[in-house]
């Protein structure tokens, strides 16, 4: 494996594979996901999945929130790569129906996805999502009861 070669090949399809979700389809964002029990998911609309099973049931909800989407613009803010491990933090955009509304809306998430490498691949092993892109006040961490 030639680290940052073939992390950097991986990039695209992924970004690719938002495509999709954002259109309701979340079977190519499930492949790059690894297999193992400690792969974990984070999105803005649940709790965290852990292992393959829930990760993949994460999937599928975030995909079913989301229909007509269209991919925009993907702000690398970080990446490393080393033979352990990898990891890039992005800002995602795009537009897309989500929920109930009808109309396309911007959608700008802040994500954090850290890979491995098993049996030669580079797979990812935690993705973290969440809409927090610009600063908020203190007040926004309360939860309310």
């Amino acid at each position: 494996m030639t680290l940052i070669a073939d992390f950097d090949a991986l990039i695209e399809p992924y970004h690719d594979a938002l495509g999709e979700i954002i259109n309701g389809d979340a079977s190519s964002y499930k492949k790059p996901y690894s297999e193992r029990d400690d792969v974990t998911l984070g999105n803005p609309f649940g709790p965290l999945g852990r292992g393959r099973t829930e990760v993949e049931q994460r999937l599928e909800l975030a995909a079913s929130k989301y229909s007509g989407g269209e991919l925009g613009e993907f702000e690398t803010v970080a990446k490393l790569v080393t033979p352990e491990l990898a990891y890039l933090v992005e800002v995602e955009r795009c537009r897309a129906k989500v929920g109930s509304n009808e109309n396309l809306t911007p959608v700008s998430l802040r994500v954090t996805s850290v890979f491995r490498p098993e049996n030669g691949v580079w797979r990812l092993v935690h993705r973290h999502a969440d809409p927090i892109t610009d600063f908020r006040p203190a007040e926004s961490v309360i939860q309310r009861q």
